[in-house]
């Protein structure tokens, strides 16, 4: 299926040659957005294609989920025929997405330049000087899994954070060197290095300078809020929910809404601090805590939703995927984000429009290589002929 014609990026053309999350990413955000995404595997697919979950008849969800709205192209790279037909193919899109290495050279920018001059690349890579890395390999090293938890074991978390997040940059800075191709005429090569991401990003937070500066590593604190007041707490029907105060005005709701404001009040003259500050709080919180637990305790949920219905206090519960599903109206058809789409391969499902576009309908992934013979014809103008004869020496799968 094409993409929106009416969408921002209608008329953009895009070689996707991938595998697993961030370059995926990318290009799914792309499709959304109305590019003509192309993704090109080997004969039986990439080493993603099986990756769990997998849906009942054996197709992964995992693989459908990320790419969505793209076209998928069978050609055996590992064949002189394929890699030529691959080249074509990035020389007619003129823009190129990938994640793999251009170790033989044909896939180089160098290599594909030379054919097509302005070409835009963005090409990931593990670490800044080409090294291999992946989400969990990187995560472990910027400290995040030391900081998680309540003690000094690291804990990792299964968020993918800096696949989604390099997934997200590949993206802006494909769209920034197609502008300034728009601009110049000028095509260039961007790489961006995963681990460069996780790094930037530890940076941004204001971690490095407080090691640097103050010479402080941030603790383990299981659930507790860093630097504001904010943890879980259990209710009387098991479940848990998280309450967190960053402004004034939410400290003072969570007050109003528990009737524990008078209380609440007592710690900052006790403990000497100042409850309308955050680092007040957030050095009172064992205090606060003990105040509020109680209040959580003799309450259910769905009574604790009640009671904050409307009050302006920053919370919400925990859930598994099973209740997120069963139980959130903002996973399913009642948020406009969401819709139904047939699957081929899974069946019916329910899958996310694009958050910046939540208008244009949500489209499937693609069988894949159902559409290699019609992006041959399309894009190369190969006649039938010469795709038969490809497919015959086993170039197509």
């Amino acid at each position: 299926m094409l993409p929106n014609r009416g969408a921002p990026l209608a008329g953009l053309r895009v070689v996707e040659v991938s595998a697993f999350v961030a370059a995926p990413i990318g290009g799914m955000t792309l499709a959304q957005l109305g590019a003509e995404v192309v993704r090109i595997d080997p004969p039986g697919g990439n080493i993603d294609v099986g990756r769990w979950p997998l849906a009942p008849s054996g197709t992964s969800l995992y693989w459908t989920g990320l790419n969505k709205g793209k076209r998928s192209v069978m050609l055996a790279l590992n064949t002189p025929e394929g890699r030529l037909l691959a080249t074509e193919l990035i020389v007619s899109a003129g823009v190129l997405l990938t994640n793999l290495p251009a170790a033989d050279g044909w896939m180089s920018y160098a290599t594909l330049a030379a054919k097509r001059p302005d070409l835009v690349m963005l090409r990931l890579t593990g670490t800044h000087d080409g090294g291999n890395a992946i989400d969990y390999t990187v995560n472990a090293a910027v400290g995040f899994p030391v900081a998680t938890g309540a003690d000094a074991a690291p804990v990792n978390h299964v968020l993918p954070a800096w696949d989604v997040a390099a997934g997200l940059y590949l993206c802006t800075g494909l769209l920034a060197a197609e502008r300034r191709r728009h601009l110049t005429g000028e095509g260039g090569e961007v790489t961006l290095a995963l681990s460069d991401v996780a790094y930037a990003t530890v940076a941004n937070l204001g971690y490095l300078a407080d090691v640097n500066l103050n010479g402080h590593v941030r603790p383990p604190l299981g659930n507790w809020l860093y630097g504001a007041f904010g943890r879980d707490f259990a209710t009387r029907d098991g479940r848990h929910v998280m309450l967190a105060a960053i402004s004034d005005r939410q400290w003072r709701a969570i007050g109003k809404a528990t009737g524990l404001a008078e209380k609440l009040a007592m710690i900052g003259p006790l403990m000497e601090v100042d409850l309308n500050d955050e680092g007040g709080r957030y050095a009172a919180r064992e205090a606060i805590g003990a105040v509020l637990a109680p209040w959580f305790a003799t309450r259910t949920l769905a009574e604790v939703r009640a009671a904050f219905e409307g009050s302006g206090v920053l919370w919400g519960p925990y859930q598994d995927f099973g209740q997120m599903a069963r139980e959130d109206p903002r996973c399913s058809a009642a948020n406009p984000l969401f819709a139904e789409i047939e699957q081929p391969g899974v069946g019916r499902v329910l899958a996310p429009r694009a958050p910046l576009m939540p208008s244009a309908p949500p489209l499937p992934a693609p069988v894949l290589g159902a559409d290699t013979d019609a992006v041959l014809r399309d894009w190369l103008g190969l006649p039938r002929d010469a795709i038969a004869a490809h497919r015959a020496a086993g170039v197509l799968g």
